[in-house]
């Protein structure tokens, strides 16, 4: 049974799941995206967002309203009589008068394990925390921040080394995936929901700028997580000489390896960091402006050696 949708998201995490409900049949009377957004060197230039530029491309009529919260706007909404509301990564709230329009509800797709990481960054902080496991859900959305009921879940293991962006694609797939199996089960009237667990909950806070800037005297382990659980963006980086003085460096990836010394220090010539206790490779660098290299060509542009310090 081919139901009546508004679907609601904004970043490349969501247009899986969009395609997969076109692809299925389902009616899409609308999409609502954020707003372009000013780029370019002058900031002259609206950028459309991943999934404005998708729904255009599938004909689809798209919203950009910069809040829910208007009545004009909720009549705007209410008037597409949408069976239900998918909404995944969308980044407005939605008051209850829009969360009670769609006859069965509006259902979220979720990147983790609920109650764990609820919030804004649950990617990445399921990596910068280490976890072994997170996975994607589908819940029903009210009123608090991701707090509704589950009807459906997938779960995935994290690789040792795998970075935020490596998981944030495979979850965008799996999500859509089981979105599409969701809505197939919600339309036969087959999707029933569980209240979720009251244990274990945890908030994944939106990544500050401070958050970036790695600490050598911190465990190699935590020094892995923060390096994988932000790249590709924003991004951990340190400080290396330059000959203008110190430059920053991003490391987008990076390895556990054997070996101590002081923290910041080169122990070996293969780019491996000493850390407060145990060390790190690292693999993947870029420098302010340039592009990705690994860790030989950034050793040769460097001209840095073992025993030299990184900040």
């Amino acid at each position: 049974m081919t139901l009546r949708l508004v679907f609601m998201g904004t970043p490349d995490f969501a247009v899986p799941t969009l395609s997969e409900l076109v692809g299925q049949g389902h009616e899409i009377a609308a999409v609502y995206t954020r707003a372009p957004k000013a780029a370019g060197r002058r900031g002259m230039e609206l950028t459309k967002t991943p999934v404005h530029l998708f729904a255009e491309s599938c004909g689809l009529p798209v919203h950009t309203p910069r809040t829910l919260r208007e009545e004009e706007t909720l009549d705007v909404f209410t008037a597409h009589q949408a069976d239900a509301a998918v909404v995944v990564a969308y980044g407005l709230i939605l008051p209850k008068a829009a969360l009670d329009a769609p006859r069965l509800g509006c259902l979220n797709l979720h990147a983790s394990l609920l109650p764990r990481w609820r919030g804004a960054a649950p990617i990445q902080r399921a990596v910068m925390a280490g976890d072994a496991e997170t996975g994607v859900m589908v819940m029903r959305m009210e009123e608090g921040l991701d707090t509704g009921p589950v009807a459906a879940a997938e779960r995935l293991p994290i690789g040792a080394d795998e970075t935020a962006g490596e998981l944030h694609d495979r979850l965008s797939r799996l999500g859509a995936d089981l979105m599409g199996r969701a809505i197939g089960a919600l339309g036969r009237g087959g999707l029933a929901f569980r209240p979720q667990d009251q244990d274990g909950v945890t908030y994944a806070a939106k990544i500050e700028k401070a958050e970036a800037r790695i600490d050598w005297s911190r465990p190699a382990s935590v020094v892995h997580n923060q390096i994988r659980g932000l790249s590709p963006f924003p991004g951990a980086w340190f400080e290396a000489p330059g000959p203008r003085g110190p430059e920053r460096v991003k490391v987008l990836r990076a390895t556990r390896a054997e070996g101590a010394g002081a923290p910041g220090e080169l122990i070996d010539d293969r780019l491996t960091v000493a850390c407060g206790e145990g060390a790190v490779r690292l693999l993947l660098l870029q420098r302010a402006g340039k592009a990705p290299v690994d860790a030989g060509a950034f050793l040769n542009g460097a001209r840095l050696g073992p025993g030299a310090r990184l900040g």
